[in-house]
């Protein structure tokens, strides 16, 4: 299974799903946010979004400020 992670193609061995794969990966951290082809998804659905092949996810920290 193929994706594209902050525009670096990587080929995943097995479906994961998005928190598993930000573990594996070493980057799952706080102030971390995630939108998969355009589509913010809620830090309290990872666990259970599954990435799918050809899925392009943008992971970027959140910033807040005034």
């Amino acid at each position: 299974m193929k994706i594209r992670l902050n525009d670096q193609l990587l080929e995943l061995a097995q479906p994961l799903s998005v928190a598993a794969l930000l573990t594996q990966l070493e980057r799952h951290q706080p102030g971390t946010a995630l939108a998969i082809n355009q589509t913010i998804i809620p830090r309290a659905d990872w666990a259970d979004h599954q990435v799918q092949d050809g899925d392009d996810i943008l992971l970027f920290q959140a910033i807040a400020g005034g």
